[in-house]
């Protein structure tokens, strides 16, 4: 799994249109949003679901780290496919993804996450500061690797 994360003031997405995906979710809210939290990107790619529960949990211990050194207990989880080349078959993405969110929430994180198989419009603050834009690369047997601190190097 691929995580992009955001140390944010506030975001917010809204469901614009239905996505190409051949799994699309009923939005039971047009607008989904946090403020002073987490937006991580999530991108389950190829693979990812011959291992999920190594995965999940890698991906659980860099976001509750993250939200530990930041101070912070919200969370937003979007589906976020688009970066990357070979995602996983949307049913087991969207699994390993509620599995992430069930997780977080069980240890106290307030978690959102927007209906999976749309378009969104997105209105984000985000802070700047070293641990404000991260990304990580989370792997079966390999725990988690830090792929690049965009922020380190001025991005």
């Amino acid at each position: 799994m691929r995580l992009l994360i955001f140390h944010v003031d506030a975001f917010a997405c809204t469901v614009t249109q239905k996505g190409r995906a051949a799994l699309v979710e009923t939005p039971t809210a047009p607008t989904t949003r946090i403020e002073d939290g987490l937006l991580v990107l999530a991108s389950v790619e190829s693979g990812d679901e011959r291992a999920s529960s190594e995965v999940q949990r890698g991906t659980v211990r860099e976001i509750q780290k993250l939200g530990s050194q930041l101070k912070v207990n919200q969370v937003m989880l979007l589906p976020f496919a688009h970066l990357f080349a070979e995602p996983a078959p949307p049913a087991d993405a969207l699994a390993l993804i509620d599995g992430v969110a069930g997780e977080l929430r069980s240890a106290g994180f307030a978690v959102e996450r927007p209906p999976f198989g749309w378009f969104h419009t997105w209105d984000m603050q985000a802070k700047g500061h070293p641990l404000s834009r991260v990304a990580r690369t989370i792997r079966a047997g390999a725990g988690a690797e830090i792929t690049q601190d965009a922020s380190e190097h001025g991005g």
